[in-house]
């Protein structure tokens, strides 16, 4: 067992290091590059798809744009911008989301990309109903030749969804926050309690198809990011003598990595601090990563272009918004440096000093 965990630890490592930065990082902004920074120039064109100015119910598809961007964003919020940003600020201080917001910036066009792919090179399920994603794209646009590749995708984000299910921090929070302040927590038993109850609501939306998922979806996560963002300003608003410092820090610390405590990376901390920001960004925002086409796959629409648009909303939202107010949430209340709490347990320490 003991071979298993080290084999899989370095085989971590190796992967998430240098091939991080070239592919996923170099590989977005030579995209970026290449299409002369189309997201940015085409902003407002994609809040108005978003908003359903084009939409055509004769179009192929399942569910709406705004149904695929919150469906898509229903995996992330939570689980990447709210307990990945306290794990990177514990690991790597302020300036760590400096370059989440790098990762963000850059991963806006790998997500145009994968699901403007998802739209042009959609396939149908067993049920003759139009669904995409990478292992549609692989198998429809590369050929059938590549279908090992589909499959090997297939497999890989099934076994690598498991230990970054939202269940985890959800679990956590609901301990910290409910159950531990009312002395009622038991240790595994409750643990096991409320896996369970999340199990079943989840598998009852789970197994109404890609139709309730969206549904739920589109009022879920709008309902979720608005309320967290009321909250965070509140936050913001009783430390606001401080707020401007510690923006100003987040800038400032990603040059100079003072608070970051990790190995050395090409050469020097800073590079270690642009490695931690760039995997917590990739946790948080999604992109290139390759589920988040899955939903954009099955938008309504026969315009691939327009729901990339509006895939690469996903990223602005969930990092340089949602992660954004996290961090500086963290922050002014000074939890970061004096709790001993990390993940979400961070995040919820925050509002609880607020």
């Amino acid at each position: 067992m003991e071979t298993l965990e080290s084999f899989i630890a370095k085989l971590s490592s190796l992967a998430w290091g240098l091939p991080l930065l070239i592919i996923l990082i170099g590989g977005g902004l030579y995209l970026l590059i290449r299409i002369q920074f189309l997201p940015f120039r085409y902003l407002f064109h994609a809040v108005a798809v978003l908003r359903g100015k084009y939409d055509d119910e004769n179009d192929e598809g399942e569910i709406s744009h705004f149904q695929a961007l919150t469906t898509a964003l229903s995996a992330t919020v939570g689980m990447g911008n709210i307990a990945g940003v306290a794990v990177a600020i514990v690991l790597g201080g302020p300036g760590a989301v400096f370059w989440m917001w790098v990762s963000a910036v850059i991963g806006m066009s790998t997500k145009f990309f994968t699901a403007t792919l998802a739209v042009l090179f959609r396939g149908k399920d067993s049920e003759g109903k139009t669904q995409g994603g990478p292992m549609y794209f692989i198998v429809e646009g590369l050929g059938k030749n590549w279908k090992p590749l589909a499959i090997f995708f297939s497999i890989s984000g099934l076994i690598g969804a498991l230990p970054v299910f939202n269940a985890n921090q959800l679990t956590q929070a609901i301990n910290d926050i409910l159950l531990k302040p009312a002395g009622l927590y038991s240790g595994f038993i409750s643990d096991l309690v409320i896996g369970i109850v999340l199990a079943t609501v989840t598998a009852i939306v789970i197994l109404g198809g890609l139709s309730r998922i969206s549904k739920t979806a589109e009022k879920m996560v709008p309902t979720m990011v608005g309320l967290y963002f009321v909250m965070v300003i509140v936050i913001l608003g009783i430390h606001i003598d401080v707020v401007p410092y510690y923006f100003k820090l987040i800038i400032t610390d990603a040059f100079a990595a003072s608070f970051y405590e990790g190995d050395a990376f090409l050469g020097g901390v800073v590079g270690g601090l642009i490695l931690l920001g760039i995997k917590r960004g990739a946790f948080s925002n999604e992109a290139g990563i390759g589920t988040a086409p899955m939903a954009h796959g099955a938008a309504k629409t026969n315009e691939p272009i327009r729901e990339g648009l509006v895939a690469m909303l996903g990223p602005a939202i969930d990092t340089l918004i949602v992660c954004t107010l996290t961090a500086l949430a963290i922050l002014v209340t000074g939890v970061w440096e004096s709790s001993g709490t990390n993940g979400v347990s961070l995040t919820a320490t925050a509002f609880e000093s607020a």
